[in-house]
């Protein structure tokens, strides 16, 4: 097996084609469905798909320098807007703290994994074992007290509304996306631009409770088998990393994909230097 053979495959998967692109809100939320999560536009070191990658249909695009005139773009933003609001897909800071997507199917999996048996009003334990930041506190009992808000709003209520303390309210709002404790749920333009923002155990409900089901071992298993099958290559390491697991639970999950024959172990791939599991194909 070679390298490229392997990168024909993800070409499928990723949307790497043009006749199989992303070109609207239809096919972008089928292929967030068939992969289960992806990235929006970055592209991180582990094998991921991205969104923007799918909707411009080619295998690694240049980002333009003009991001507001270009097509591609303007869709893959318009798309990453409506999907999540209309409550079709996740979205948040969350694979390796960039925007990412999930389709609603693999969502419980994240929750289970990060938050694990942790309620909406849990917050205030991770707070005090020094888990959680103070500004990222005070964003929650906002938020609990009164949600959803949108970013104004709940930057006056928290007292952080001074321009010098924009870099400090955002990186408590990207904590709280990684926790998966808060989620952002609209970009609103008119009468200005702001995001609304609530708490993810209400605004997905449904999911959070399939989630407070989950056993970690098969959450782990579920992402872990979603991944090779979408990816086609990957390592253990890799997936850990991409993850945030433990690579002895990565290992756990990969060696049932292999037990279930979904996954050929210890694979030389022609191009490429170490050892491969390689998905195996119906």
């Amino acid at each position: 097996m070679t390298r490229e053979a392997l990168e024909r495959l993800r070409d499928k998967t990723f949307r790497r084609i043009p006749r199989l692109r992303v070109r609207g809100e239809r096919s972008a939320l089928a292929f967030i469905t068939d992969i289960g999560f992806c990235s929006t536009f970055h592209r991180v070191r582990e094998p991921l798909p991205c969104l923007w990658v799918a909707v411009c249909g080619r295998r690694n695009p240049r980002f333009p320098k003009h991001t507001h005139t270009d097509p591609y773009v303007g869709l893959t933003w318009l798309l990453k807007d409506l999907l999540p609001a209309k409550k079709r897909v996740y979205y948040g800071k969350l694979l390796k703290g960039r925007p990412t997507l999930v389709s609603l199917e693999y969502l419980p999996a994240f929750f289970r994994l990060i938050r694990d048996e942790k309620g909406s009003g849990d917050y205030l334990s991770d707070y005090r074992a020094g888990r959680m930041t103070r500004t990222a506190k005070v964003v929650m009992d906002a938020l609990q007290e009164r949600h959803p808000q949108y970013t104004p709003e709940l930057r006056a209520i928290c007292r952080l509304k001074a321009p010098e303390q924009t870099r400090e309210f955002e990186r408590a709002m990207g904590e709280l996306q990684r926790g998966l404790w808060i989620v952002k749920t609209e970009e609103r333009y008119d009468p200005s631009f702001s995001y609304r923002w609530d708490l993810l155990d209400y605004w997905l409900e449904e999911q959070v409770l399939v989630a407070r089901k989950l056993d970690r071992a098969k959450a782990v298993y579920r992402l872990v088998r979603k991944h090779i099958e979408v990816v086609h290559y990957s390592r253990a390491d890799l997936i850990a990393s991409l993850l945030t697991l433990p690579i002895s639970e990565v290992t756990a999950g990969l060696d049932r994909v292999i037990s279930e024959r979904r996954g050929v172990p210890d694979q030389a791939v022609k191009g490429l230097p170490g050892r491969w599991i390689i998905r195996r194909l119906p």
